[in-house]
C-alpha cells in the first residue's frame, strides 16, 4: 500500500472503528438476507451485539490498532532520518548518514558514467518500497577520502552498511562505531554483467545480501526508455577508476 494512502486510511478509521464498522455492515447484510429468505431456525441468528462485547475480540482489536499505530510512528521516524527516498549526500555528511541508520545502501557514482545512471534509476525505484533501509548516493569525485578508505576502483560501486553486521569485512574509522561496510556491489558483475537488468533483479540481489527485507507492496520496474550517455572513464587526482565495463 502507498504510504500516503496507508496514513489516510488509518486516519479516516480513527484507529477505533474498524471492527465496529465491519460488524455493523455484517449485521445489515444478515438482516437483508433474513428478510429476503427468513430463517426457519432461531439457532441460525448470530448475536452480533454479544460478539462485539466479546473481551477476546476487543483485545485482538486493541492489539491490531496498537500495531498499526506503532508501524505508522516507525515510518515517520525513518522518514525523518532520510528513509523512503534516494538522496544525494556530500562527503561531510557521509559518516552521519551511515551511522544514523541500521541499514544503508550507498552508491558511489560518477555523473558522466552511463552505468551509474542505470544504477541510479533502479535504486531510486527501490528506495520508497524498502523504507527500513536508507538509500543514498555520493559523487566519487567529490569524496576522495572515502573513495580511498573504501578502496573504490570501479564505478558504479554500491557499498552496503549494516550496524548489526558480524561480517569480517568491516570499514572502521576511529569515529565510526556503527555503519559497518559488510558487503558491496561492484559494477554489474552480480547482475549478469549486462546493462538491461531490472529493478527486480537488483532488489533480489540486495535481499540475498541481507540489506533489505521482503517488500510490503508491489513495485513495477521503471521504464527502460531513458537514454544514457556513451560509456566513459575518468582519472582524478586521488585515484584512477573507470566504469564497470
Amino acid at each position: 500500500m502507498d504510504p500516503d494512502s496507508f496514513r489516510s486510511t488509518l486516519s479516516s478509521l480513527a484507529f477505533g472503528n474498524v471492527i465496529a464498522a465491519a460488524a455493523r455492515d455484517y449485521q445489515k447484510e444478515l438482516l437483508a438476507k433474513e428478510k429476503a429468505q427468513p430463517s426457519t431456525s432461531a439457532d441460525e441468528i448470530v448475536d452480533l451485539d454479544e460478539l462485539m462485547d466479546d473481551p477476546e475480540l476487543e483485545k485482538l482489536h486493541a492489539e491490531r490498532i496498537a500495531a498499526l499505530k506503532k508501524e505508522v510512528e516507525k515510518r515517520e521516524v525513518l522518514k525523518k532520518q532520510g528513509h523512503g527516498e534516494y538522496r544525494e549526500i556530500t562527503e561531510g555528511e557521509f559518516l552521519g548518514e551511515v551511522t544514523g541508520s541500521e541499514r544503508v545502501v550507498c552508491h558511489f557514482y560518477h555523473r558522466e558514467f552511463y552505468r551509474c545512471k542505470i544504477m541510479d534509476k533502479h535504486l531510486k525505484a527501490l528506495a520508497p518500497v524498502h523504507i527500513n533501509t536508507k538509500f543514498i548516493k555520493l559523487d566519487a569525485e567529490n569524496a576522495p577520502f572515502f573513495v580511498t578508505k573504501l578502496a573504490i576502483k570501479t564505478l558504479p560501486c554500491v557499498i552496503l552498511f549494516r550496524s548489526d553486521s558480524d561480517s569480517e569485512v568491516r570499514f572502521v574509522l576511529s569515529s565510526l562505531r556503527n555503519g559497518i561496510a559488510f558487503d558491496r556491489i561492484v559494477g554489474f558483475q552480480d547482475l549478469g554483467s549486462k546493462d538491461d537488468f531490472t529493478a527486480r533483479a537488483l532488489e533480489n540481489l540486495l535481499k540475498r545480501k541481507g540489506i533489505i527485507d521482503e517488500k510490503q507492496n508491489g513495485n513495477d520496474d521503471a521504464d527502460d526508455a531513458e537514454e544514457y550517455a556513451p560509456n566513459r572513464s575518468i582519472t582524478t587526482s586521488t585515484v584512477d577508476y573507470s566504469d564497470s565495463d
